[in-house]
């Protein structure tokens, strides 16, 4: 373990009720299910200083920190997972600052960190849920993890954060939930699934349906579908960094290889770059649980969640909220009009967010590496709130 990393791990929320099931927005119904989750800092007595995050895609409840192993898991626990993902953004004097404030992460419902997922023991039946596992929205996500602030008995959130994906549940809990928060922070996200992301999710839906050991997802004990994860996270990276960032990793980190089962011989750094980032992926994610959140990304519908027809009454009743929303001008996974789209859906409610646009070349995943672009941002946000 690097010295200049704290020692952190998973806890386990164990959610269990016979009488009042959580019902998802599918309409079936879980009595029971856990959620993994990290806390960092301490929770003040109030309980008001809690900062709610959530992870983008392929993330896990694991943001900063060194957690050396989770036992159970159905994946690999890498040491690519081993540092938090964020842990140039949490910490003492930090962008969330764990010397103010307690950070909480949890890995979403239908994960494969820990949380009950598709690859999670079925209780009825003693075997993994498999294809059995229902679909899972965001709503639901959102839905349990207030299930878990009302376990640590936090009423309100000083601030609820998120990037990419989870940059959508954030603003999902700020207006299903406007009472449970009062500061925003979403980082290179939107306020729908844009036509782009919607062709560009169902090619990689396609791509692990299509492997002949997809079995339906009933693939536990037998060979996984690699190559369709492989496929899908391949289609999915082109579009996490800019094609610049992408070339120079090529040219540092990965040397030209072959493929002698296939009619098509790699012949370039970058093309075995991309090949790697897909075999790579495969052995610590899961491709059912790839599956339920890309199907929650495609569905996605925030005023239908919300239950509002329109943005405006929506935002109306969250009024007491700040809105911190950053945009990174080289993104081509949430393009910067995403950004525009959700400033133009919160003016409509009569708020004025603040919106900042950061100019990197390192693309999406700016988010990720540039902590110093963002930090002093959401220091102004979430001190204001003091």
């Amino acid at each position: 373990m690097p010295n200049s990393i704290a020692q952190t791990n998973t806890q386990f929320f164990h959610f269990n009720n016979e009488e009042t099931p959580f019902e998802l927005k599918c309409g079936e119904k879980l009595t029971n299910f856990t959620l993994a989750y990290e806390v960092y800092g301490q929770i003040s007595q109030n309980k008001d200083n809690v900062i709610l995050l959530f992870h983008a895609l392929s993330a896990s409840q694991h943001a900063a920190g060194f957690t050396e192993n989770i036992e159970g898991l159905s994946v690999e626990w890498d040491k690519e997972c081993q540092t938090g993902w964020w842990n140039d953004f949490i910490g003492s004097g930090k962008a969330l600052d764990t010397d103010k404030y307690c950070v909480v992460c949890a890995n979403y419902l239908g994960g494969c960190y820990g949380s009950t997922g598709p690859s999670s023991m079925n209780p009825e039946t003693g075997k993994p849920f498999g294809g059995s596992f229902p679909r899972i929205s965001i709503k639901d996500i959102v839905k349990s993890q207030i299930e878990l602030l009302n376990h640590l008995e936090v009423e309100q959130l000083h601030a609820v954060a998120g990037s990419s994906l989870g940059g959508l549940m954030a603003i999902s809990l700020a207006t299903q939930h406007p009472e449970r928060v009062r500061t925003i922070v979403a980082l290179a996200s939107g306020i729908k699934t844009s036509i782009l992301q919607r062709i560009h999710n169902l090619e990689q839906i396609t791509a692990i349906e299509s492997d002949s050991d997809y079995l339906g997802g009933n693939y536990y004990g037998k060979n996984s579908p690699e190559d369709g994860l492989a496929l899908a996270r391949m289609i999915g990276h082109k579009v996490f960094i800019s094609l610049a960032t992408l070339e120079r990793r090529a040219s540092q980190e990965v040397k030209k290889e072959t493929e002698e089962s296939s009619w098509y011989q790699i012949q370039t750094p970058v093309e075995s770059y991309m090949c790697h980032q897909g075999q790579k992926f495969v052995k610590r994610f899961d491709a059912n649980t790839y599956l339920r959140i890309m199907d929650a990304w495609q569905n996605f519908n925030i005023l239908d969640e919300s239950g509002f027809s329109d943005y405006g009454a929506m935002f109306s009743r969250c009024r007491h909220q700040k809105y911190l929303i950053f945009t990174i001008n080289s993104d081509v996974c949430f393009y910067p009009d995403q950004q525009e789209e959700l400033v133009s859906a919160i003016n409509e409610g009569g708020i004025t967010p603040i919106h900042i646009t950061v100019h990197s070349e390192k693309g999406h995943d700016s988010f990720l590496l540039e902590p110093d672009l963002y930090a002093p941002h959401i220091h102004s946000a979430l001190d204001e709130n003091d």
